[in-house]
């Protein structure tokens, strides 16, 4: 009697797994951006929640929860409540890197559930065209000349500006000046001025000065060229080991169920193979990335392995 019961409700067990996986989604969807509508994560985010919403049959909304860097928002999903209704398009500051800037985090970014990688920008290093360095190759042989003589503005103290320049720094063993701002606008002003020699920041804010001259592309941060500025080489192309892109993912509080991770991550990557994302993308100076919800996982622990080591060796802190 007892093992007829057993067997009766293994299979009711059986039974009722598929069918909560393909009741899901069965209400709109939540959407957290972790950052201010109007940006590049927040209008990825929302062709993102448009299209996901006509896939799924359900309303995808976004809600911005913008501060502490993004961690406000990824706090929110970290404790949410796993069941596929509440998720977020966070980036690498709050999955990656932000647990070595800020004294404390209020979630464990290691504990998220990864569902998939949605895109990522590169770091531009352009120098003002007074400047005798036709690439990033030719910079670093003129810092080494002048030890702590050639500026490199950035956006302000631990964004991915500031940190690739730490990361070349200590990759091409130089020394240069670091000259922070409070955003991309005031650091591109000094550079245009011949104020600061050479700037580092998200491909997005500076491409465009690039494109019309006013700016020398001496590399891209990223694995690969940008097809924006197809003639500016990757740092790795000339030999210097500098990987470091702004990239944006979407995850979910822990133990979100797995046939809820693969049915997103389906639709995410489809989304991304059309023209229309691939388009959004490359508007934002983008490169779309997708791929494996375990392949988010190992993007998160890399990058998170190589920041801490560069933010504790330039001494890098945010509180």
């Amino acid at each position: 009697m007892k093992r007829r019961t057993a067997i009766a409700a293994a299979m009711a067990l059986c039974t009722l797994a598929p069918a909560w996986a393909t009741e899901w989604p069965a209400k709109p969807i939540t959407l957290v951006i972790p950052f201010p509508a109007g940006g590049s994560t927040d209008a990825v985010g929302r062709l993102l929640a448009q299209r996901l919403g006509e896939r799924l049959g359900q309303a995808v909304v976004v809600d911005n929860r913008a501060g502490a860097g993004g961690n406000l928002g990824t706090e929110i999903v970290a404790k949410a409540a796993p069941d596929g209704y509440t998720l977020a398009l966070s980036t690498s500051g709050p999955l990656a890197n932000n647990k070595f800037l800020y004294k404390s985090l209020p979630f464990d970014p290691a504990k998220l559930a990864p569902v998939a990688a949605v895109g990522e920008i590169p770091i531009l290093i352009a120098a003002h065209p007074g400047v005798k360095a036709a690439n990033l190759k030719e910079f670093v042989e003129q810092a080494r000349a002048r030890p702590g003589k050639l500026s490199v503005a950035h956006p302000g103290n631990g964004t991915m500006g500031h940190l690739a320049v730490e990361l070349v720094k200590s990759q091409a063993r130089i020394d240069t000046l670091n000259v922070p701002y409070k955003g991309d606008t005031p650091a591109i002003t000094d550079v245009l001025g011949g104020n600061v020699d050479a700037l580092s920041l998200p491909l997005t804010a500076v491409v465009s000065h690039v494109q019309a001259g006013k700016l020398k592309g001496l590399a891209v941060t990223s694995r690969q060229r940008f097809a924006g500025l197809p003639e500016v080489p990757t740092a790795l192309e000339q030999g210097i080991d500098v990987d470091a892109t702004v990239w944006f993912a979407v995850v979910g509080p822990a133990g979100l169920p797995a046939a809820v991770v693969e049915r997103l991550n389906k639709e995410i990557n489809a989304i991304l193979a059309t023209p229309e994302a691939r388009a959004k993308l490359a508007q934002f100076g983008a490169n779309p990335l997708g791929g494996t919800a375990q392949q988010l996982a190992q993007l998160m622990s890399t990058d998170s392995a190589k920041w801490k080591k560069v933010i504790a060796t330039a001494g890098i802190t945010l509180d």
